[in-house]
């Protein structure tokens, strides 16, 4: 299975890291949502919204979006197929989407306008001891710095 996730985003990076970390049943394979390699092996995919919502594509080419797409993911873990099934009843979909619902939520909280995660690209840089900084592109470390 292919997974798509927005290679810009730390949530999405750190939960990228942390699949490739467990053991699997099913392999999983991680593409960059809306990169060249994405759209050349998906051209059928609305890539826009991969990089919106998490998208998992099966060798088969099904396609699963949002909390879906996390179910299978967990299916395909080891140690995760357990609960991928709980999740996959109604209850418990309604839990996974829950959990979606936040994550996203999370995602447009440490967004720059226009509900857009903070992009490397875009100047910004994340430091764990004190958050977010912002150098507009172009500017070296003193080249914009304020008189």
């Amino acid at each position: 299975m292919t997974v798509l996730y927005d290679a810009d985003c730390p949530l999405c990076t750190y939960v990228r890291d942390w699949l490739v970390e467990r053991p699997q049943l099913v392999p999983l394979e991680f593409v960059p949502a809306g990169s060249p390699a994405a759209r050349t092996r998906f051209p059928g995919l609305d890539h826009g919204s991969t990089l919106s919502e998490i998208t998992v594509v099966g060798d088969g080419g099904q396609v699963y979006r949002g909390a879906a797409a996390w179910i299978v993911t967990l299916w395909a873990l080891r140690d995760h197929r357990r609960p991928a099934h709980r999740l996959s009843t109604p209850s418990g979909m309604r839990f996974a989407k829950g959990a979606v619902l936040a994550a996203a939520r999370w995602r447009g909280e440490t967004a720059s306008g226009g509900g857009r995660v903070h992009r490397p690209a875009d100047g910004w840089t994340y430091d764990p001891r004190d958050g977010w900084h912002h150098t507009p592109p172009g500017c070296g470390s003193e080249a914009c710095a304020a008189p």
